[in-house]
């Protein structure tokens, strides 16, 4: 718990979350996403890309802080669906994209060029894993965002 303490004090933390909400916000222009919604997709990712460094600070790994990562930025995206009346999809498809691993995939294709074949299966398992702790973040509460209002209704219906 220390080393999140900390890491909040990091003013590296500040400027890459500022840049994970630049990296947010310009999916949008390419989407084409409506200009009301481009600061709230930018907070998204900046929210997303905040709880990874806390979580990969206090944990040391990568894919569970992109899995919390994700599982932040939907949950902050079905919400802001609700407020805004528009698909969630519109904001965490922009929100993930500071989290998606490619440089590390980069860094794998580079091993393999190399012939450090070792290395880059190592590397690959990390891209992998980075890959599908988003996937299952997003997939995850996704489904207790559906899963909650369904339980709560049949407790009603119960009493």
């Amino acid at each position: 718990m220390e080393a999140v303490w900390q890491e909040l004090g990091n003013p590296a933390l500040w400027k890459m979350t500022a840049l994970a909400f630049l990296g947010s916000v310009f999916p949008v222009v390419l989407f084409n996403i409506d200009r009301y919604k481009i600061l709230w997709t930018g907070l998204g990712g900046a929210l997303g890309w905040l709880v990874y460094s806390l979580v990969l600070a206090g944990s040391g790994s990568a894919v569970a802080g992109s899995f919390c990562g994700a599982f932040a930025v939907n949950l902050y995206s079905e919400g802001m669906a609700r407020v805004k009346e528009t698909p969630a999809s519109m904001f965490y498809v922009p929100g993930i994209f500071p989290l998606v691993p490619g440089i590390t995939a980069y860094g794998t294709i580079s091993l393999v060029a190399e012939g450090r074949y070792d290395a880059a299966l190592q590397q690959g398992a990390l891209t992998l894993g980075i890959g599908g702790g988003i996937g299952f973040g997003i997939m995850l509460s996704a489904t207790l965002v559906r899963f909650v209002p369904l339980v709560k209704r049949r407790l009603r219906m119960t009493r």
